[in-house]
């Protein structure tokens, strides 16, 4: 959830660690903070507020370092939280939860040691700083060793200034050996440049960085060898000119619709995994937030396409619910970065009991990959925004693609994929009317989108879109829903959505629709059917092109992303990075 950098070499380190804290800013930003040392002092800069509040930091002198950018799980957003933290000789910074913390503190406590903030990471401080005899690498093991929860560390302690010593656990962490010194990252565009050599830890792995060697080490204290890893170099580049990157990724999803559309049945990459969708009977989904509403539309789907049971579940839900796997079951595990941590955790217990697990997934290298039967990666690319848009629509098409290799399999017709991608791009030009809707939208006190099927899974999109970077209060409701009980919540001038791609169920939407009009709600329709945007309920509308029900919410959700980047833009929000919310998930 929050991001570590670290630098060991040649360079001043204060630049380095600046620059990479930028490329990981999409993981926290209510806090920020470097500490560097020459050797004989030790600086630590930190600040309340985003990498730009420590550019006066970039002077510090100093060829060691480690930076972070927090979002606060562990105590609230202030100076004294921020990391890096330290006590003693022991300076470190942290991303994860420990579970345990208040225990450790307590006992610490009663040892007479003095706390000055109130995270769980300062707890890790003083459990390395007491167990250190000059050897750090041994003080981190037997610390870590008392820790229950999630972490990754970069730590240095002022004794042996010339050494970074890294641990993991069940939080992304990547080292490695660039052109002027050793590195460390929570991810690889922070430290990915040419003839860098970056390795992954998995959990249980110590690192240490020291001069210009870096070593491995099991949970045991071992040395182990490790395989580099591939990496896209441009995949650190997000610099951009305009005025906002969500609004770029919009752009882009026509682009990403045509790169990430799988050919499972031809390709042999997936051969296995044909086998596996030969045999496949039932079909659970584990995902979170956005990656949760993709599930449900591929459930959608699914179901009516190909009549294979589907159930969608909340991966924070999915471990506690005792879940019944039955044999056949593929699971689908789907994240964006693919190091949602409630996503992981559902996915090992699907595992031990006995399920084949596919994952979605937009990051190469990451926990989920290497936990999963078999990877479907959307093409999406760096996605900076916090707010999930052209990844959305990559996950759609990847899971369609799915749905149509079963349907091909139980020799059921299936609509076709072809042309979504050209379709997307007429759909981004006319929503641009959308923006003329903000109005009714900034002054209101709640939104509500409507539909029904498929739609119902747009809308669930649709209105979590809004509420991330608006803050404004929505819900998105099957449209049958709403006289029970959601309709007391409409009174004059509540924007109302309703998304209607299916002609059969077209007219019981209406009905809703008709209802909330019938309270005061203004109106606004999603549709590729004009008749309806010609109804005197409807205050404003965008007429999608025509597209196969079933794999509607490619195009439907367009026009609702739009519609919150707007809407947020008119509130005076920053779209790019919402407040209290960070990219990737990496705690539970």
């Amino acid at each position: 959830m929050c991001g570590i950098v670290g630098y060991i070499g040649k360079k001043q380190a204060a630049p380095v660690l600046i620059e990479g804290l930028y490329k990981l800013e999409y993981r926290g930003y209510d806090s920020v903070g470097i500490a560097v040392s020459d050797g004989e002092e030790l600086r630590i800069v930190k600040r309340i507020g985003r990498v730009k509040e420590i550019e006066c930091a970039r002077r510090e002198r100093g060829t060691v370092g480690i930076g972070h950018t927090r979002w606060a799980t562990n105590g609230g957003v202030s100076v004294e939280n921020a990391h890096p933290h330290s006590y003693k000789n022991i300076v470190l910074v942290h991303n994860g939860i420990i579970e345990n913390a208040e225990k450790l503190k307590y006992d610490l406590l009663a040892k007479g040691e003095k706390f000055y903030s109130e995270t769980d990471s300062e707890v890790i401080a003083h459990l390395i700083a007491d167990a250190y005899s000059g050897d750090l690498l041994g003080a981190v093991m037997r610390a870590c060793s008392q820790l229950t929860g999630s972490y990754a560390l970069a730590v240095f302690s002022t004794d042996e200034p010339r050494m970074l010593v890294c641990a993991r656990m069940h939080s992304p962490l990547i080292v490695g050996k660039a052109k002027e010194g050793l590195v460390v990252a929570s991810d690889i565009p922070a430290v990915a440049e040419k003839d860098a050599r970056l390795y992954t830890l998995n959990d249980g792995e110590f690192a240490k960085l020291e001069g210009d060697e870096l070593l491995f080490f099991s949970a045991a204290g071992r040395r182990i060898g490790k395989d580099t890893i591939e990496f896209d170099l441009n995949e650190g580049c997000v610099e951009w000119n305009g005025r906002h990157f969500m609004r770029k990724e919009i752009d882009e999803i026509p682009k990403v619709l045509q790169a990430s559309r799988l050919e499972i049945e031809n390709d042999s990459c997936f051969s296995d995994f044909y086998k596996v969708l030969c045999q496949t009977e039932y079909i659970q989904i584990v995902a979170c937030g956005t990656a949760y509403h993709s599930g449900l539309c591929l459930k959608s789907a699914m179901e009516r396409i190909c009549r294979v049971p589907t159930e969608v579940c909340i991966a924070s839900e999915y471990r506690y619910s005792d879940p019944i796997v039955a044999k056949g079951t593929l699971l689908i595990a789907i994240s964006q970065s693919g190091e949602t941590a409630d996503t992981i955790a559902a996915v090992r217990l699907a595992k031990k009991r006995g399920a084949y697990v596919a994952a979605v997934v937009n990051v190469r290298y990451s926990s989920l990959t290497r936990l999963a039967d078999v990877v479907l990666y959307t093409q999406a690319g760096r996605e900076v925004a916090v707010a999930a848009t052209k990844s959305f629509n990559a996950q759609l098409i990847a899971l369609y693609s799915i749905a149509e290799t079963v349907a091909s399999v139980k020799g059921v017709k299936a609509p076709s994929l072809t042309g979504l991608a050209r379709k997307a791009a007429e759909t981004i030009a006319i929503s641009e009317t959308v923006r003329s809707w903000t109005p009714y939208f900034v002054g209101a006190k709640s939104a509500y989108f409507i539909g029904r099927g498929a739609d119902m899974c747009a809308a669930l999109e649709g209105s979590l879109k809004l509420k991330e970077i608006s803050y404004l209060p929505s819900e998105g409701y099957a449209a049958g829903e709403l006289k029970h009980g959601t309709l007391a919540l409409i009174e004059p001038y509540t924007p109302v959505v309703a998304i209607i791609t299916r002609r059969d169920i077209a007219q019981k939407t209406m009905n809703a629709v008709r209802e909330a009009y019938s309270r005061g709600a203004v109106i606004f329709l999603v549709t590729c059917f004009k008749e309806f945007c010609d109804e005197k309920e409807v205050t404003a509308s965008v007429l999608i092109p025509k597209c196969p029900p079933d794999y509607s919410p490619i195009l439907s959700v367009i026009p609702l992303q739009l519609l919150a980047y707007y809407t947020s833009v008119a509130r005076g929000n920053d779209p790019d990075k919402p407040r209290n919310l960070a990219k990737s998930v990496t705690v539970e």
